[in-house]
This record gives C-alpha cells, sequence and structure tokens, in this order.
C-alpha cells in the first residue's frame, strides 16, 4: 500500500466516528458493534461456503479474512477490534495484527468466539448492531436498527479520498486482469481459459473476486448474467463480452468489455459506437445530476445507434417512449460501487430513509439519487440481440421498425456492453477505468 493512501486512513476514520455518533444519536445507542460475520455451512454436508466479510465491518478495516471478529464504535472512544486468531491446526491461523491500521484501534485478541462476549458493551440493549443473524453471540442478537442503517448506507455514497485510492488499487488489478482476458481471446483461448487467465493476472481467484465473472463468447454475449464458462473454444470466435472485477483492502471494481474478432466487421462498428457513447455518459456524472437522467440519456444513445445502424427505424424518443429500446437494452445504466459492487443507499431518499423511485418501464436501475461530489458509480449501456426479447418485440405492434434480417445477422454475436467506474468530484467527473488502462499503457 502506498504511504500517501496509509495517511489518509485516519481521516477516513473521521469520517466514520462522525456519521457514527449522529447515526446513534438518531437511533438512541450509545455503541455501534459490528460482527465480522461466520462462516456459513451447506446444508446436509460439511463443506462451508466461501467467507464474504460483513460491508460494514470492511468499512472500518482493510480486513477481508477474519471470521467471528468484532468492530466497536462508542462516540468519543478509540474504536476496539475484536480480533479472533484462534489455537488452530486444521487452519491457518490468522497472523498477529499488523499494518498501517493497528494504532487507530485498541485491540483485544480472542482465542475463541465466545471470549467476545467479555469485550463487548455491558448492556446489549444499547447498542446498534450490524449483521447478520448467525452471527448472534449470547445475547448480542444483531438488531440492524433502520435508523442507523439507512444514515450510514445513504452517507456511505459519498467515498473518502481513502476509499478512492483503494478503489483505484482495485481498478489496477482489474485491468491488467482485463488486457490478459482480451489477449487469450485474440489467441483462441475457451471462456474458461479466458477466465483462469483473468484470474491469474488479477491475483485473484473465484473467492476473491468481488463477483462472478461474466465471460461470453459469440452468442452468449446476449445472456446478461452468463456465467457457464464453457470448456471448448467453439468453431469460430466472432465477439467477446467480460464483465469482470477486481478487489483490494475489501474494496471492489467493476469493468466491462466487448471485443470483435474481426475489428473491420459491421459488428465492430457498434462497439465502437456503444463506447463513443458510455463516454458521453460518463460525461454526465456530475454533482446536482439525477442519474436517473443519465438512465433515460443512455436509452437515446443507445436507440440512436440502432437507428444509424439501419436496424431500428424509429426516432429515439419514440423508442424509448414505447419500449422498444428496451428490448435492446434492458438492464440499469448502472449503481454505486465501493465496498461493494451494488453498493447501498441507491434509492433512499435521504438519511432519515424514504424512497425515491426508479422511472416508470425501467424496473431494472439500481440507483435513483442525485449524484454528489465522492459518489463513484458505474456507467453501463449495451445494446444485446437476446433471443427472448426479441421474440417479444417480434410480436408486438412495433415489429414493422425493426430490420429482423440486420437483427439475425447479429445474433450470433451476443451483445455489446461497455462499463467504466466513474468518480464524481466538483469539477470534471474523473473515469477511474480509462485512468487505469491509460495507466497501464
Amino acid at each position: 500500500m502506498h504511504a500517501s493512501l496509509a495517511s489518509l486512513y485516519g481521516e477516513h476514520l473521521d469520517t466514520l466516528q462522525e456519521r457514527t455518533r449522529v447515526a446513534l444519536e438518531r437511533g438512541g445507542f450509545d455503541h455501534l458493534v459490528v460482527p465480522s460475520g461466520e462462516i456459513h455451512y451447506q446444508v446436509f454436508d460439511d463443506r462451508d461456503y466461501p467467507y464474504a466479510v460483513n460491508p460494514q465491518f470492511k468499512a472500518w478495516l482493510p480486513l477481508t479474512r477474519n471470521p467471528g471478529s468484532w468492530l466497536i464504535a462508542t462516540p468519543g472512544a478509540k474504536p476496539r477490534l475484536l480480533y479472533l486468531q484462534p489455537h488452530d491446526y486444521w487452519h491457518v491461523v490468522p497472523e498477529a495484527p499488523a499494518g498501517f491500521w493497528v494504532d487507530h484501534f485498541e485491540i483485544e485478541v480472542i482465542r475463541t468466539p465466545e471470549e467476545a462476549q467479555q469485550f463487548l458493551p455491558r448492556d446489549p440493549g444499547r447498542c446498534a448492531i450490524l449483521g447478520e443473524p448467525r452471527s448472534r453471540l449470547g445475547p448480542y442478537v444483531p438488531n440492524n436498527p433502520q435508523l442507523v442503517v439507512d444514515y450510514l448506507d445513504y452517507h456511505r455514497a459519498t467515498k473518502t479520498r481513502y476509499e478512492i485510492g483503494m478503489m483505484r488499487e482495485a481498478t489496477r488489478n482489474g485491468v491488467r486482469a482485463h488486457a490478459a482476458a482480451e489477449r487469450a481471446f485474440r489467441a483462441g483461448a475457451s471462456e474458461f481459459e479466458i477466465h483462469l487467465a483473468y484470474c491469474q493476472a488479477a491475483g485473484q481467484d473465484a473467492n476473491d473476486l468481488p463477483y462472478n465473472n461474466i465471460v461470453a463468447l459469440n452468442g452468449h454475449g446476449a445472456v446478461l448474467h452468463y456465467t457457464e464458462r464453457d470448456r471448448t473454444p467453439p468453431e469460430r470466435s466472432l465477439s467477446f463480452l467480460i464483465d469482470a472485477g477486481a478487489g483490494h483492502a475489501g474494496y471492489a471494481c467493476d469493468i466491462t468489455r466487448t471485443y470483435a474478432s474481426d475489428t473491420g466487421s459491421e459488428f465492430q462498428g457498434l462497439v465502437d459506437a456503444v463506447d463513443a457513447a458510455e463516454q458521453r455518459l460518463c460525461g454526465k456524472v456530475r454533482a446536482g445530476t439525477d442519474y436517473r437522467e443519465i438512465h433515460l440519456a443512455a436509452h437515446l444513445e443507445m436507440a440512436t445507434i440502432l437507428r444509424d445502424a439501419g436496424i431500428l427505424d424509429m426516432a429515439p424518443e419514440s423508442a424509448l417512449e414505447t419500449g422498444v429500446s428496451a428490448k435492446f437494452f434492458p438492464h440499469g445504466i448502472g449503481h454505486y460501487i465501493g465496498l461493494q459492487v451494488h453498493d447501498v443507499g441507491g434509492f433512499l431518499a435521504s438519511d432519515q430513509g424514504g424512497t425515491i423511485d426508479k422511472p416508470d418501464g425501467h424496473p431494472y436501475l439500481r440507483l435513483t439519487r442525485t449524484l454528489e461530489p465522492g459518489a463513484v458509480v458505474t456507467i453501463e449501456p449495451g445494446i444485446y440481440f437476446a433471443d427472448l426479447l426479441m421474440a417479444e418485440l417480434r410480436a408486438s405492434e412495433h415489429a414493422g421498425a425493426v430490420d429482423w434480417g440486420k437483427v439475425d445477422a447479429f445474433r450470433p454475436y451476443g451483445g455489446i456492453r461497455i462499463e467504466d467506474d466513474v468518480l464524481c468530484t466538483v469539477d470534471e467527473p474523473a473515469n477511474l477505468t480509462r485512468e487505469g488502462f491509460t495507466e497501464l499503457g
């Protein structure tokens, strides 16, 4: 970790302490107590699921592999960490706490999960305990008080400078892996082989990555969450869509790219058009902008591309109004990103709760708030030739506005999606993804 980022950690904790003070005051609690989470075992088996740290815990600490630990934050006091370091010969025992963060905490090393009770606040009723039900320990049962959760979730949309630094590090891992994946695609690899090349370049396996990689060749690119990863390469690889992220210290990046094997093809022309439109949309990530308006602008952009390509004979505004554009672009333009890929608070009307509705006819948008400096969002427009949606369109009253010959010609390519992570600032937006690719060279 760079020293400049380490120096920002104290500032980050000061921000969390102040947010916690207000949240506890609103909820009527004295302490914030956050378990790191527990290991889950599969039913009727002794195999455990991959451990996933509680996001409320890793907001404070760069610890992602420490089940059974606890954080205690009390206004006016140094935060306390109960660090589980068990006596164990079956598994690797976590090393003693070390690093840039340790001086910011009072640390108690515990050897069994039950030992945490002697260090937790005496009255569980005065604690806002944020976690999943299975993290209960005696009388310390996660209560997830809504007033506290809403306040913290709302303000988590605004990233500290430390968090932006962590996300830039995650992006460096991601763009390096994306470059390796493209090389594997152009060398004729299978989806599974491309996935392995990605993981190797990122230095992360499936349990480390922030989400399940989408590695789609040819028509598989029309499946929005395609994760099958064929082991055998197709006879001919026409196109490649990869939606894959990487992590760093609990933070995530989320990047999508689409490639054509024939860079002179008509499909490559569509990819280039979507890429250019995506960059224009990234430019709209400005303080004071209603994110819903970016989503609707994306529909107009995609409909314009379809019209200019001769696929759709309809004004972009009409395509949006009638829902035709949604048959080619069926998902939302993006979401918050940070500690979680789909970060929290996207619909909150204020830090006291409430909901900001999605635009009518757009049920899959994951963010409806007005952007503020410090927010990081994804911008991910796309055009897809999905059999189900094309069949619905063909059966509709608008079928005559579509050149079905062109649709059929593009079906083998699946679809196109381009996605960047963009930081809203007080001035020009900062495209973390494009910066990462530029740095990679």
